[in-house]
């Protein structure tokens, strides 16, 4: 089971515009993880800020979400809060701290309270907001936790991210029956982070924790006075989703080689992913000798093969592929990226298989989509091929014909 943090671990707002390390990780994801692993996303988002990021990034689909203080997943809406929580009381005391300034309304929520301190005054704050706190409670029922050098949320005690992700042991079992057989949990559980309030995070017992290249100051001074030596939590060299990458490597939990880093297409049609990975280097002008691999393409198409377009007319596979020709380099420098999400396969016969994923492209149009249906035999030769739309994700384009 993998848990990371989005903002600035999963996604590279600052130093990757491309989004190459993060199509990457999701290259290596879904060739090698998805089928038999757990995705789990933990965000300080609001769950509409959530939704916009997955209109402007390659985003995939998580098996579970851990938005603020709520655990997501396709069965269940959870909510794990502390009953003693008096939100009157934080305003109140809060309120007699110059230094703090209240982040916009929009941040502020029923089960946290969000403010902006100087980085040099946190320390301060946070030791006398907790005394008068202190004074109210006999036990503690909240929690303050900084981050981004400038960020203070005051939570309930078991709002944070550490607390949910102990819930997921009895969440995930719903899910094993699916992917690790009835009864079985995870092997290995790595957490996945780089600012204050994913600490909790590395707090939990028997993980591999990845703080990664560009963490947060306030992060590593926790891994320095909790965690310095904890063979187990490390500070990668590469930033966010490379450095997740890198940590998959060094805790030798599985492959770590993304599909994306394989710049031999010679056996294109091995793997939904690296197709789609060649397709998009395709569209781009980016392969080599361009005419030996449609010839490699033509050994993976049956010859009497099908697709089945979006208005339910039949083409030949092969046509598709005459007309993936004429598209060589119509997008060459500019923004165009390919990537596959929900990959499942499902054998249909002896040596047949049913292959489903959603395919996704990102232009300066935005995020388009279909979800497609791929029948495959004798060592991945697409036989049958069948698209449908992703709500709200359509496009009219006639380059949607292929593929």
């Amino acid at each position: 089971m993998l848990i990371s943090d989005l903002d600035l671990t999963m996604v590279d707002h600052q130093c990757d515009e491309d989004n190459i390390s993060q199509l990457s990780f999701n290259a290596l994801w879904e060739s090698h993880y998805h089928h038999d692993s757990l995705l789990v996303f933990s965000t300080g988002r609001t769950l509409a800020v959530y939704k916009r990021l997955k209109k402007d990034k390659p985003m995939l689909t998580p098996d579970i979400t851990i938005i603020h203080t709520k655990t997501y997943d396709p069965n269940a809406n959870l909510l794990f809060l502390n009953e003693n929580w008096d939100k009157g009381i934080i305003m109140e005391e809060t309120d007699k701290f110059p230094e703090l300034s209240c982040q916009s309304e929009a941040d502020q929520r029923q089960y946290k309270v969000s403010f902006f301190v100087d980085n040099d005054k946190a320390d301060g704050v946070i030791k006398a907001l907790s005394e008068r706190l202190q004074k109210h409670w006999v036990t503690a029922t909240y929690k303050i936790v900084f981050s981004g050098g400038k960020a203070l949320d005051v939570l309930p005690k078991r709002g944070g991210k550490g607390e949910a992700i102990t819930k997921l042991g009895p969440i995930s079992e719903g899910f094993s029956l699916g992917k690790f057989g009835h009864g079985k949990q995870p092997c290995n559980t790595l957490v996945c982070g780089d600012s204050g309030n994913d600490a909790e995070l590395f707090g939990v017992p028997d993980v591999f924790g990845v703080m990664v290249g560009n963490a947060m100051e306030e992060l590593l001074q926790w891994r320095e006075e909790n965690a310095k030596n904890n063979p187990n939590i490390i500070h990668t060299t590469e930033r966010c989703a490379a450095g997740i990458i890198q940590a998959i490597g060094h805790f030798k939990l599985g492959p770590n080689l993304s599909p994306r880093d394989v710049l031999d297409f010679s056996k294109t049609g091995l793997e939904v992913v690296k197709f789609y990975i060649f397709y998009e280097q395709w569209r781009r002008a980016e392969i080599a000798d361009p005419e030996r691999h449609i010839e490699n393409l033509k050994e993976i198409f049956y010859p009497s093969g099908v697709f089945v377009s979006l208005s339910s007319q039949e083409h030949p596979l092969h046509d598709c592929l005459g007309q993936l020709t004429k598209f060589y380099g119509n997008r060459q420098g500019k923004q165009f990226r390919v990537w596959v999400d929900h990959v499942t396969s499902t054998q249909i016969g002896s040596e047949t298989w049913s292959m489903k994923f959603d395919k996704w492209e990102f232009s300066d149009d935005g995020p388009k989509g279909r979800t497609s249906t791929v029948s495959t035999s004798d060592g991945f030769v697409w036989m049958h091929m069948h698209q449908t739309l992703l709500t709200g994700f359509g496009a009219t384009d006639q380059t949607y014909l292929l593929f």
